[in-house]
C-alpha cells in the first residue's frame, strides 16, 4: 500500500514562512531560508511548531488504536513493580523500586546489620530508608530528569543532581541530609560532575559556561558562603570533571576533548586545593588513572595503540614515563574497553570482532580468568564493585532474544552466579525468534556487521517488514542487547536489525577512525551497503525497508534519505543533526567547538567543504523521499529544537513526492524525549504505530 497525503482526509500541512537570509564564510555564499527559526522566542516560530504538532495529531489519529495496543503490549512485558539488586557501600545496602502506574523509581537503603537480622533475600527487600522518591520530587513537572546522587563517605548526606528542562547538559545540586529527610540550604546551577571528599563537608565539583562545557572546577566546604576556584580549561574543544576513586586517597581532575586527555589528582581529605598534573597532555594522546594502593595502573591510547593499552607504575615517580611497565600490551585484534582496580585482580572489558568478553588478571598480570559466552551475538558489561577489596565483581549479559541478567563473578574460585534476570511478560519465549549475524560488502569492500532479530519461521522472499537501525559516531558501540520493546515490531512479522557501521568503535578503534572526519561518508555508505544486502538477501524489500537513527544517528538518517531515498519505504529521524555546517560555524551554540575533533573545524576549508558535501540540511533536493517522522524537543541542548524544525520546513518547500513528513517537537522536554517511563513508552508506541500506517499494516 503506498500512503500519500491526500488519502489522509486531504490534509493540508503547514507552510513555514520563508526569509530570505545570507551567510558568509571561507567565500561561500549560503541562503538559508530558514535561519530564523533558532529563536524560539519567535511567535511565528512557536505558532508554526504548534502547527506541525497539530498536524501530525491529525494525521496519526487513525492510528490511536494501534498505538494503544502497542502501548500496553510493552507495558505488560516489563515488571512495573519491581526493584533492582543491591549493591553494598559502605555499610549499606543501595537499591530502586519502580512501582506500577508511577513514572519514575524511589531510591532506598538498608544498612547492612539491619538486612543480615530480617532474612530477607536480596530481590525482595522490604521496607528500608527512603533517600529519593522521584515521583514526588517530579511533581507538576512537564519534564524531571533524575540524573543521579552521591553519598557523603559518612553515610549522612546526599549531593543529587537534577532538572525540570529535560535537558542532559544542565542540572542543579542539592543536598539531602538523609538523617532529617530535608534538602539543605545550599543549591548550585550547572554541574556537570561532583566528588565528596573523605572529610563529609567538602565538595569538588564542576561547572558549565554558557556553551554548556564544563570549563571550572571547584573545592567547596559546605559550610563555606564562597567556593575556591581550583582549575579553569581555556581550550575550547576541553571539557573537565571530577571524581572519586577505589582507594578513596584521591580526587581525580580529568579534562578530555575527543582526542586528548590531561588527568590531576588531589587528596581526599578535604584540605587539598592543589591539583597535581599526572602528565601534561598531548594532541591525540587519551590516558587516565587508576588508583591502586600501592600503584597506579595507566590506560593508554595514541595514534600507534588505537585500542588503547595499560601501563603500571609507582606512586613516587607518576610522570616519569621511564618508570612505566606495561601492564597490558597493545592487540590490534582487540580494544580495552574498561578497567576495574582492585586490591589484588585487575578486571578488563574487551572488544573483539564486535563482542564483548571480561578477562581477570592479578595486580601482577597473571591470568586468573575471562567471562564469554557461546552465542553469535550477546553483550556483556562489567558492572565492577565499588569496594577496593572485592574478590567479586559484577556484569550483565544480554542478547536480542535473551533478557538481561546480572551475574556475580567470583575472581578467587572464577565462577559466576546469576543475581537477578529481567522479567518478561507477555507469554515472551526466547526459542520463538532467531537472532543472526550477517555481514554486508561496503563499496570500498569492507565487511560491515549487522545483527538480526526475527521469529522463526520467516520466509526470506522480500515479503517482510524491516526496520534498520544505526548510529555510527563518537565511537560509540551499537550493541546487540534485549529490547521489550521491539518485540511489538518483530511479533508482527518484522526483522529488526542493527548496523555496526563505522564511525562507531564496533570492530575497534580504527573502525571508528575510518567513520569520522574526511571519512565520515564511510557511515553512510556503509548502512546503505547493511540495507542493499537485507533486500539482495530475501529478507525485506524497498517498499517494506524502514529505517531509524537519533540524535547523530539522525544525520545518518538525513544524509541516507537525500542519497538514497528509493532504498527505504520510510524513515525516522529522532532529535537528528542535520544542519552540520551550520551549528559547526556557530561558536557561540552548546557543545560546538568540543565537535571539531569528531566533524573537523570548519574554520579549516576542507573540513568545511567536506561536511557542507553531507550535511542533510544542505542537500535536500527536488526529489521523492520515503515517509518521514522527525522529532525534536525544545529544551533539547545536545541538538537545538531548530535543527529538525528547519529541516522539515525546507523538505516541505522542496521535496517532489506526497508520502507523509510529520514533525513531532515535545515542547516541554530535551533530548531524550519524554522523562518518565510510561511517556517514553508512549513515545516508542507512536513511532511504531507511524511505521505501521505507512506499510498499511495495524
Amino acid at each position: 500500500m503506498s500512503l500519500t497525503q491526500p488519502s489522509i482526509a486531504s490534509l493540508t500541512p503547514p507552510c513555514a514562512d520563508v526569509q530570505e537570509e545570507s551567510l558568509l564564510h571561507l567565500g561561500h555564499e549560503r541562503i538559508d531560508p530558514f535561519y530564523y527559526m533558532r529563536d524560539k522566542e519567535d511567535p511565528r516560530v512557536l505558532d508554526y511548531l504548534r502547527a506541525e504538532n497539530a498536524y501530525t495529531a491529525e494525521v496519526m489519529s487513525s492510528m490511536r488504536a494501534t498505538e494503544e495496543q502497542i502501548f500496553e503490549e510493552i507495558v505488560s512485558r516489563i515488571k512495573e513493580d519491581d526493584q533492582s539488586y543491591p549493591t553494598l557501600r559502605r555499610g549499606y545496602y543501595y537499591y530502586a523500586r519502580t512501582e506500577k502506574g508511577k513514572q519514575y523509581p524511589a531510591y532506598y537503603r538498608m544498612a547492612a546489620e539491619v538486612f543480615a537480622a530480617s532474612g530477607a533475600t536480596p530481590t525482595a527487600l522490604e521496607g528500608g530508608e527512603l533517600l529519593f522518591d522521584v515521583n514526588l520530587l517530579a511533581e507538576g513537572a512537564e519534564a524531571y530528569i533524575f540524573a543521579g546522587y552521591s553519598v557523603s563517605p559518612d553515610n549522612r548526606l546526599a549531593a543529587y543532581l537534577a532538572n525540570t528542562t529535560g535537558s542532559y547538559a544542565e542540572f542543579d545540586l542539592r543536598i539531602r541530609d538523609l538523617e532529617q529527610g530535608t534538602d539543605l540550604e545550599f543549591t548550585l546551577s550547572g554541574v556537570s560532575s561532583l566528588a565528596w571528599a573523605e572529610d563529609s563537608k567538602t565538595l569538588y565539583y564542576t561547572l558549565i559556561d554558557e556553551t554548556l562545557r564544563s570549563t571550572k572546577a571547584f573545592a567547596q566546604r559546605l559550610t563555606d558562603a564562597e567556593p575556591t576556584l581550583i582549575y579553569e580549561e581555556e581550550d575550547v574543544r576541553f571539557s573537565c570533571s571530577v571524581s572519586e576513586t577505589k582507594t578513596r586517597e584521591y580526587i581525580f581532575l580529568s579534562t578530555n576533548s575527543s582526542t586528548t586527555s590531561e588527568e590531576y589528582y588531589l587528596t581526599s581529605d578535604g584540605e587539598d586545593r592543589t591539583p597535581k598534573l599526572f602528565l601534561p597532555r598531548e594532541q591525540d594522546v587519551r590516558y587516565s588513572i587508576l588508583s591502586h594502593r600501592d600503584k597506579f595502573y595507566i590506560y593508554y591510547k595514541d595514534k600507534t595503540n588505537l585500542n588503547g593499552m595499560v601501563y603500571v607504575t609507582d606512586k613516587v615517580r607518576v610522570g616519569d614515563r621511564s618508570t612505566w611497565q606495561v601492564f597490558v600490551p597493545h592487540r590490534e585484534e582487540v580494544r580495552l574497553d574498561g578497567i576495574g582496580v582492585y586490591a589484588s585482580y585487575v578486571a578488563l572489558e574487551e572488544r573483539q570482532d564486535g563482542l564483548t568478553q571480561i578477562r581477570i588478571l592479578s595486580t601482577e598480570g597473571e591470568a586468573c580468568g575471562s567471562i564469554h559466552f557461546p552465542e553469535p551475538v550477546y553483550t556483556i558489561s562489567l558492572k565492577g564493585n565499588d569496594a577496593y577489596d572485592a574478590t567479586t565483581i559484577r556484569y550483565s549479559y544480554s542478547s536480542p532474544n535473551r533478557p538481561t541478567s546480572l551475574y556475580e563473578y567470583n575472581m578467587v574460585d572464577c565462577e559466576s552466579r546469576l543475581l537477578k534476570q529481567q522479567e518478561v511478560g507477555g507469554n515472551f519465549s526466547p526459542d520463538d525468534y532467531t537472532v543472526e549475524r550477517l555481514w554486508a560488502t561496503a563499496p570500498d569492500g569492507v565487511q560491515v556487521p549487522m545483527t538480526l532479530l526475527y521469529r522463526k519461521g520467516l520466509q526470506r522472499d522480500g515479503s517482510a517488514p524491516a526496520l534498520l537501525y544505526g548510529y555510527g559516531s563518537y565511537g560509540i558501540t551499537l550493541d546487540a542487547h534485549f529490547s521489550v520493546s521491539v518485540l511489538s515490531l518483530v511479533d508482527r512479522g518484522f526483522v529488526y536489525v542493527q548496523a555496526q557501521v563505522r564511525g562507531g568503535s564496533d570492530l575497534g578503534e580504527q573502525w571508528y577512525e575510518d567513520g569520522k572526519f574526511l571519512k565520515k561518508k564511510n557511515t553512510f555508505t556503509d548502512f546503505i551497503a547493511c540495507a542493499e544486502q537485507l533486500i539482495a538477501d530475501g529478507y525485506t524489500s524497498p517498499e517494506r525497508l524502514t529505517a531509524e537513527g537519533g540524535s547523530a544517528g539522525g544525520l545518518l538518517i538525513g544524509a541516507v534519505a537525500n542519497s538514497r531515498p528509493d532504498l527505504f519505504h520510510a524513515m525516522i529521524a529522532a532529535v537528528p543533526f542535520v544542519d552540520v555546517a551550520t551549528t559547526m560555524l556557530d561558536e557561540s551554540l552548546p557543545l560546538t567547538t568540543g565537535e571539531y575533533e569528531e566533524w573537523g573545524n570548519p574554520n579549516d576549508p576542507e573540513y568545511f567543504d567536506y561536511m557542507l558535501s553531507y550535511s542533510p540540511y544542505d542537500n535536500i533536493k527536488a526529489q521523492h523521499y520515503p515517509h518521514l517522522l522527525v522529532t525534536g524537543g525544545l529544551n533539547d541542548s545536545q541538538v537545538l529544537f531548530h535543527e529538525p524544525t528547519k529541516y522539515v520546513a525546507k523538505l516541505r518547500r522542496l521535496k517532489t513526492d506526497n508520502n507523509l513528513l510529520l514533525l513531532r517537537m515535545n515542547m516541554d522536554s530535551g533530548h531524550g524525549g519524554a522523562t518518565g517511563r510510561y511517556d517514553g513508552i508512549r513515545d516508542t508506541a507512536f513511532e511504531y504505530a507511524f511505521l505501521l500506517l505507512t506499510l498499511g499494516r495495524r
